[in-house]
């Protein structure tokens, strides 16, 4: 759900969070967003104070599009009606939790969803998380640490000329990142399948009578195999040298020639197409546009086949564990770390 902060020094923002977030976890959140400091700030919900009792969003009352108020310490009559509720020791207590590692990893493990989160925004954190209590109290300190220099730089920033270009860029380069921000977690949120991987859509078929695992790509122009590929399916012998070239795309490929007919089996079907036959190919072979449309065939994602529009023969595309190593596109070592 989204709710629109009003502090009291005239900011306003908006945040897309969980119904089932704790109180605690979102007057953190607001904390980073307006640099109030957390254990001072008063929340106020349609004129209710919203009180760290373990409650979460709902059951405080907050719903979807509502206005939250953030009171600063002796700004304001509000301010000073609440605090009968916000006591000097329950402040003390409060600054201690938050300061605490274990109190915020426990926190932490209670809400998948932010969990989910967290390994968005905070991979380092999260693998500490999973590592042990150990490591996460260490890069949790080194995290408050170089949060508490930002906060100092910010306030400094803010307290610069307004005309100076500088701080300007710096002052939009922040707001362009809080944006971002907002809209990766309103995505994990409401669309969180988009951060999932995508298998490429795999088909096996022979050649020649050698079994080839097929990459659909309606996107590619002609049909190409591989050289290797090619010499696997003792097929080499048929290419026409006469059509050597480059094959250019998403890169630079060497073209050694092409066949200018080939029987593909599909299930029972016995197709023709002609190959462009590649030097340095990862994948074995690829189903172009050519062949695609020379036998009416139709992706259909929904029953996650390819079908034969000339014959209606449906063959399924392949699942995750039976592609081939090319198809895997990212690797456990190869994915970046964000901080």
């Amino acid at each position: 759900m989204r709710v629109t902060v009003s502090v009291s020094n005239h900011d306003l923002f908006s945040l897309d969070v969980s119904p089932t977030m704790d109180v605690e976890q979102f007057r953190l959140i607001c904390q980073d967003e307006c640099g109030i400091d957390a254990t001072d700030m008063i929340l106020l919900n349609n004129g209710k104070h919203l009180l760290e009792d373990g409650s979460c969003l709902k059951q405080a009352g907050v719903r979807d599009g509502d206005i939250i108020l953030v009171a600063m310490p002796g700004r304001g009559p509000t301010y000073h009606v609440a605090q009968s509720r916000h006591t000097a020791p329950h402040r003390s207590f409060m600054t201690a939790q938050l300061q605490d590692p274990a109190h915020v990893r426990d926190l932490l493990l209670a809400c998948p969803d932010q969990l989910a989160l967290l390994k968005q925004n905070n991979p380092r954190l999260s693998e500490a998380l999973s590592t042990g209590k150990d490591a996460f109290t260490k890069v949790f300190k080194e995290q408050l640490v170089e949060r508490e220099k930002r906060q100092k730089q910010k306030i400094k920033l803010m307290n610069a000329h307004p005309f100076d270009t500088h701080a300007q860029r710096l002052i939009a380069e922040e707001i362009r990142q809080k944006n971002v921000e907002a809209n990766m977690e309103a995505a994990m949120e409401y669309n969180p399948e988009t951060f999932g991987s995508v298998v490429m859509l795999y088909i096996n078929c022979k050649v020649n009578g050698y079994p080839v695992k097929a990459f659909v790509d309606s996107g590619a122009q002609t049909t190409i195999m591989s050289a290797k590929c090619a010499e696997r399916c003792n097929i080499m012998r048929l290419i026409d040298t006469r059509w050597a070239g480059v094959a250019k795309g998403v890169g630079v490929q060497q073209i050694i020639g092409r066949i200018h007919m080939v029987q593909v089996a599909i299930e029972k079907d016995f197709l023709t197409t002609s190959l462009s036959i590649l030097e340095e190919q990862p994948m074995d072979m690829l189903l172009g546009l050519d062949m695609l449309r020379r036998h009416e065939c139709c992706i259909d994602l929904r029953k996650n086949v390819l079908r034969i529009g000339t014959t209606g023969t449906e063959t399924k595309f392949l699942p995750e564990r039976e592609l081939p190593s090319c198809a895997r596109l990212t690797s456990a070592s190869d994915e970046e770390e964000y901080f």
